[in-house]
């Protein structure tokens, strides 16, 4: 019953076949080998149009350099305040870019189109402030919830009529994709994503993100992202083992089937959760996360039978809302590999504690 994190398990087995058939003989290094061109034209596909796109080994770099390619040292880098860029890259988006992060509160993890309009109206043309550059959005949001690809539009033609570029964090983008079900074109570029932060780890590879450019404009300053991505450590000499993960990843709808199966079980572990008496579901369950304040009780009987995951800090909750001292707020993950005797148990064990007066 682990429901720490998707990070917590291992790859697929077509991603691990893959790179055991990579491993055969020699290539050409340094991304330069069939598999790394094979992975290049398969995200082309994939987004149905010319891209440029730089793998790397963490979500952490993806992020930092798509938002250094976009924002300069004297930029700002607008983002949701619970943002992954803002809270868990121990500050590598502003030490690649140089740029200054400037949080937007907003309900369930989403920045509104007002929020954004607002904030870019307190950052006026001057030479003693940042000028804002970028607009980052997670796909999923730190709530484990989602952007329609119209709320994305909304926000991105705020965000170009003002100057800036889109980025997406699309960590678990395979996740909120599945969920919209619309293509991932819909839910990118043309919605307005100028650059994306494509996931592959957190959905069954062993390490392997991508940044995606689409904007025409911006793939000639692609070029950069070579030199930015050397700089930062993240070229890797034997870069067919990216270029194997992610062809694998992408090959017969493999990271579609994945997501799939991580979102099924999310949703299973939420109507379960419905019926556990004393537990809260904070918000709607869009993707592979589920949030939910349980009983003390609730919590201390699970984490007696081995259940594994993470408390959740109630800052983005409303004061009403919040877990009272006899309750915790929770955030449970599913994965791919989450199985459904796992979710079972853990939902039992949650009823059966709660129904004990």
């Amino acid at each position: 019953m682990d429901f720490t994190s998707d990070n917590s398990v291992g790859a697929s087995a077509p991603i691990l076949q893959a790179l055991v058939a990579a491993n055969a003989g020699a290539a050409p290094a340094y991304g330069a080998d069939p598999w790394t061109i094979a992975a290049e034209r398969a995200l082309d596909d994939v987004f149905e149009r010319q891209t440029a796109a730089f793998m790397v080994a963490t979500g952490t770099a993806a992020n930092a350099l798509a938002i250094a390619l976009c924002a300069p040292p004297w930029g700002a880098a607008l983002c949701h305040a619970g943002a992954h860029v803002q809270n868990d890259e121990c500050g590598a988006p502003e030490f690649y870019s140089g740029a200054k992060l400037i949080p937007i509160e907003g309900e369930a993890g989403k920045i509104s189109p007002r929020a954004l309009a607002e904030t870019l109206a307190s950052l006026p043309k001057a030479v003693k402030q940042v000028q804002p550059a970028v607009l980052s959005l997670s796909q999923a949001t730190e709530c484990g919830t989602i952007y329609t690809c119209a709320e994305i539009a909304a926000l991105a033609e705020i965000a170009h009529g003002a100057g800036l570029a889109v980025h997406m964090d699309g960590a678990r983008f395979s996740n909120a994709l599945v969920e919209l079900g619309c293509t991932p074109a819909d839910m990118s570029w043309r919605a307005g994503v100028d650059v994306l932060s494509f996931g592959a780890t957190k959905n069954g590879a062993l390490a392997c993100e991508a940044v995606v450019v689409f904007d025409a404009g911006w793939l000639e300053e692609a070029d950069d992202l070579a030199y930015r991505r050397k700089r930062a450590g993240h070229t890797l000499s034997k870069g067919r083992f990216f270029g194997a993960q992610m062809t694998a990843f992408l090959e017969n709808g493999h990271w579609l089937d994945l997501a799939r199966r991580a979102n099924a079980q999310a949703s299973a572990l939420e109507a379960g959760l419905r019926e556990a008496p004393g537990a809260r579901l904070v918000w709607p369950r869009q993707a592979n996360e589920v949030f939910v304040i349980l009983p003390a009780a609730v919590d201390a009987a699970l984490r007696a039978a081995g259940a594994r995951y993470h408390g959740w800090t109630a800052r983005a909750l409303a004061p009403q809302d919040r877990p009272r001292a006899d309750e915790v707020f929770v955030r449970l993950v599913a994965s791919f590999a989450t199985q459904t005797a796992e979710v079972d148990r853990f939902v039992d064990i949650a009823r059966k504690t709660a129904s004990i007066p």
